[in-house]
């Protein structure tokens, strides 16, 4: 079995923003349980900015970038170093992974990502990842660990996603509130109507619940199911107790560089299509060629994540693009023999091709 376990800012610091040596090691207590009953675990932690507000003397997580970024380098080493004499206590041995978008939606940079966790685990280390915060930019970013501990479960092919936050589960309402009831399932988006789950993170994370059911749904659409507790029931949940909130699967596993493509893509453009490309696109599955598309709109490179739309404007696929945006407009509405012709051989290929599309709708 190989677990998934995700870890919230707000359940490894003290609320100055200072690491705490025993939420890390409840958090710690969970994998070492995982691992004593012979099974694999990756551990999605944030903690990284908060961790660096502290020796920075910052009183709350930056809102600009840049200072995000030196939060988290500074905050990153403390992080790991705390992990590696944790688990180094309990004769494991941690590897850090940080990982940025395009790590996932280039071609070769997806495939290094999966092969460096699957050697990872098959050494018997702990992998231990986080958003790279230093490098990520505001407009390619995943934005909360939530979601990139979905999207890792997926591209590690985890039997379970557990994540850990400072609330004990998914309540109808804000569980401080009178009258506020916790759900035990949730086995569809019916489940969720009439509840209010509009909080406010803490201040040291990103997320509230509104980015953990995003990232259940993720999930459970994928086919791994998710349970949502508190760090404090670290240990029930990896045992399979049956607390907080389970999030049963709703789908079966699709590629997942497709998944990654749909979830963890900031596009940088878009292509408009005519009716006959979008029929093609979604009834066919085939490839989208230069002869359907009607607009080139944005700035874009080859191996860059596009959006797909139709005459209407609305969103019909995703998909990593063949061309530069500047090598479109003279090639639209053109078929790939014209374009081999009169452009040469390079030319003869679809615009995106059908592996590297993903249906939005």
């Amino acid at each position: 079995m190989r677990v998934v376990l995700k870890v919230g800012s707000s359940s490894l610091t003290t609320p100055d923003g200072h690491l705490d040596p025993d939420r890390i090691g409840t958090v710690v207590d969970a994998v070492v349980t995982v691992r004593a009953r012979g099974d694999e675990v990756v551990l999605v932690s944030s903690g990284a900015i908060a961790a660096g507000l502290g020796p920075l003397g910052l009183p709350n997580r930056p809102r600009d970038l840049p200072t995000q970024q030196a939060a988290a380098a500074v905050g990153q080493r403390a992080l790991i170093a705390h992990y590696s004499e944790a688990f180094a206590a309990a004769g494991l041995t941690v590897g850090q992974v940080l990982l940025t978008v395009e790590d996932v939606t280039r071609r070769s940079h997806y495939r290094n990502a999966r092969q460096t966790f699957a050697k990872l685990l098959e050494l018997g280390v702990v992998p231990v990842v986080n958003e790279n915060d230093t490098v990520a930019t505001s407009e390619i970013r995943f934005g909360d660990n939530d979601r990139l501990a979905a999207l890792v479960a997926h591209l590690v092919h985890a039997d379970e996603l557990i994540l850990l936050s400072d609330v004990d589960g998914l309540y109808t309402a804000h569980p401080d509130l009178p009258g506020s009831r916790p759900v035990a399932t949730v086995a569809s988006d019916a489940d969720l109507e009439g509840i209010d789950v509009a909080r406010v993170g803490s201040a040291v994370g990103t997320g509230g619940m509104v980015t953990k059911i995003e990232a259940a749904r993720i999930a459970t659409a994928a086919g791994i199911p998710v349970r949502l507790t508190s760090a404090a029931r670290a240990i029930e949940a990896v045992e399979g107790q049956p607390v907080g909130t389970l999030f049963t699967p709703t789908g079966k596993r699709r590629g997942p560089r497709l998944l990654w493509l749909a979830h963890a893509s900031e596009t940088r453009g878009r292509l408009v299509l005519d009716d006959g490309a979008r029929r093609a696109l979604v009834e066919r599955g085939a490839s989208l060629l230069a002869a359907g598309i009607v607009a080139v709109e944005g700035e874009f490179s080859a191996a860059d994540p596009v959006d797909v739309v139709g005459p209407d404007g609305a969103l019909v696929a995703r998909g990593i693009v063949n061309y530069d945006s500047h090598e479109l407009p003279e090639m639209l509405g053109r078929s790939t023999s014209e374009l081999a012709a009169s452009m040469g051989a390079d030319h003869d290929r679809a615009v995106i091709h059908r592996d590297d599309l993903v249906l939005m709708s």
